[in-house]
């Protein structure tokens, strides 16, 4: 028996009042169920579906598109009308339908699982004739679909802990009137008036309230305001954030206000404030990051400086809480992402829980990483993220585990990475990644300047610094590598990338034959979270380069453990670092006992 697992759309549909029809009269009524089903089957196949399970009064089918779904169900719904109007008597099934955004799993052609359910459950909330969506498929629509949506509000599904949002859809004409008999719903997407103060956006969205100064010196004003507004300007380059402009946070300016209350007001999810204090030469600023919605405290840090060039020391800490501040709006994002039902999750949801998987790192989570990506990709095209993370999924999955297809992973990578970087050209989350494959196909001058690219668009992001020192090295210019891994932790010493830029920067020095520097690096890496295997590796070959050969064989262990059948072979295949580096990595390797 085949199983498979995986996030997909599904559609779930029943016959209103089946019962009651089959006591009217059980063969036509049986007949004409049959029928219904059988042309509402025709549809789906003709849109893309495929339809799993055909019972007398249900059908549930999967589809990979969003939009074919709900075409496919509108199509049908209007044909059965049609049919159903055709008839002399009143034996007349009438379907209702829901679709849903969810986990299932398939086998034999039989599905299962929370996607199905949901679905069913949504379906369950549709008129007669109708179709009801969960809020991720609403999210996923393409705006070009000439269709309604009406709000049912947050509903209490049976078998899900957390309330589900629920839509109504139906069909308008070409020309936006509503096709004959058809509700008229509004799609509160396009909605011009304001949302209520009590409802925070989907999307992550930050504002920052002008830094309060404490210097008891009026002169010092410019230089809280100047703070404020730099940092503003810093989280602007992060396409990730929606930043509330300058003029409505300064409104705030000399007040202490209730932050919950100014999240509301302005329509965010996260709130920074923070304060300017000088005494004599020195200087000290705070920030903090604020939950919106809890008002607790997410992220807080004290910068205390000499003030031997003002402005220098103004960048430097704008530079700081700037990079700071996106990595832990991200993790926020994913553990909120987590805590949410598949049927619940928007595009942006679903996209979290791909990084989620994304940064476990682990063989099993980058798989899952590239399939939810793809599906991301599949329900709503235009999202550039999505497919810039599907290109670095894959990479990585390539770079930790050598998987016998690299080739095509390669090259599906570089299609994304590409893809992401037509969709936006203003964020540079597809040139690092683009950058990256380009290093680990050998072509170190395109990978050198597209992350240079990338950094170019936002200084302040680490991930660009990193890749940059990356490609530097795998081009065989350790030494200028160093600096700009560095910069990269230095902006963000939290981050989720830090195993990764700990190992590049003992990998670096292991290079330049300075095993006495790298050992402090590769340690730290081996006890961050989450190391990979080429952390282990290059342990493992430090540690033979400083002559402790039984602790290098006991670190060779935990390099197996963590990537089963590696060999020196598939470490030759590795691009990291570039092919001299490897090579001396491998033989050194092999020394501790590494199979060819």
């Amino acid at each position: 028996m085949t199983t498979q697992s995986k996030l997909a759309v599904i559609l779930h549909a029943d016959v209103v009042g089946s019962t009651a029809l089959v006591h009217k009269d059980e063969r036509i009524a049986h007949e004409r169920m049959q029928g219904a089903f059988r042309r509402f089957s025709d549809v789906i196949s003709s849109h893309g579906g495929v339809v799993h399970e055909l019972r007398g009064d249900a059908l549930v089918a999967e589809f990979g598109r969003v939009s074919d779904a709900v075409s496919a169900t509108l199509a049908f719904q209007l044909d059965n009308r049609t049919e159903n109007e055709s008839l002399t008597d009143d034996i007349r099934p009438e379907v209702r339908v829901g679709i849903a955004l969810g986990e299932v799993v398939i086998a034999d052609n039989t599905v299962t699982g929370p996607g199905v359910v949901l679905a069913q459950r949504i379906e369950q909330l549709a008129e007669a004739g109708g179709l009801c969506i969960s809020a991720a498929i609403h999210e996923a629509v393409p705006r070009r679909l000439p269709v309604e949506f009406k709000s049912l509000g947050d509903q209490s599904v049976k078998g899900f802990d957390e309330l589900v949002r629920v839509y109504s859809v139906s069909k308008r004409n070409e020309k936006g009137a509503p096709e004959p008999g058809d509700p008229v719903y509004s799609d509160d997407r396009e909605t011009k008036s304001p949302p209520p103060t009590t409802a925070l956006p989907d999307w992550p969205s930050i504002a920052v309230l002008p830094f309060s100064n404490l210097s008891g010196d009026p002169d010092q004003e410019y230089f809280a305001d100047g703070m404020t507004e730099d940092i503003i300007t810093g989280l602007s380059r992060f396409r990730s954030l929606s930043v509330v402009a300058r003029n409505s946070t300064f409104a705030y300016k000399g007040m202490s206000p209730d932050i919950r209350k100014v999240a509301r007001d302005l329509g965010v999810r996260y709130v920074l404030e923070g304060s300017v204090r000088r005494g004599g030469e020195r200087i000290r600023i705070t920030g903090q990051l604020i939950d919106g919605e809890t008002g607790n405290h997410l992220w807080a840090e004290r910068y205390d400086r000499v003030l031997e060039d003002i402005f220098a020391v103004q960048d430097e800490v704008t530079e700081e809480i700037v990079a700071a501040i996106a990595p832990e709006i991200s993790d926020v994002e994913r553990e909120r992402a987590q805590r949410k039902p598949l049927g619940n999750l928007d595009a942006w949801g679903l996209y979290q829980r791909g990084l989620a998987a994304y940064y476990s790192s682990t063989e099993e989570g980058l798989k899952s990483a590239i399939e939810q990506f793809d599906t991301v990709n599949e329900i709503d095209p235009t999202f550039a993220p999505a497919f810039a993370m599907a290109a670095g999924a894959r990479w990585r999955y390539v770079m930790h585990f050598e998987p016998d297809d690299r080739g095509e992973h390669l090259s599906q990578a570089l299609e994304k990475a590409y893809k992401a970087i037509g969709l936006d050209p203003r964020d540079p989350i597809g040139l690092y990644h683009a950058g990256h494959v380009h290093s680990m196909l050998g072509q170190h001058d395109v990978a050198i300047s597209k992350s240079e690219e990338a950094i170019a668009l936002n200084p302040n992001d680490a991930f660009s610094r990193y890749f940059l020192g990356s490609a530097l090295h795998a081009a065989g210019r350790s030494e200028d590598a160093i600096p700009h891994i560095d910069h990269a932790m230095r902006l963000s010493p939290r981050d989720v990338w830090l195993t990764g830029m700990l190992t590049s920067r003992a990998f670096v020095l292991f290079d330049l034959e300075r095993y006495d520097e790298a050992f402090g690096w590769a340690q730290r890496a081996r006890l961050s979270p989450n190391p990979r295997s080429m952390t282990f590796a290059i342990w493992t070959a430090v540690l033979m380069k400083l002559g402790r050969q039984e602790e290098a064989r006991a670190a060779l262990k935990d390099l197996l453990a963590h990537a089963p059948g590696m060999s020196c072979a598939k470490y030759r295949e590795n691009p990291f670092g570039g092919p001299e580096a490897m090579g001396r990595l491998v033989d050194t390797l092999r020394e501790a006992g590494l199979p060819e």
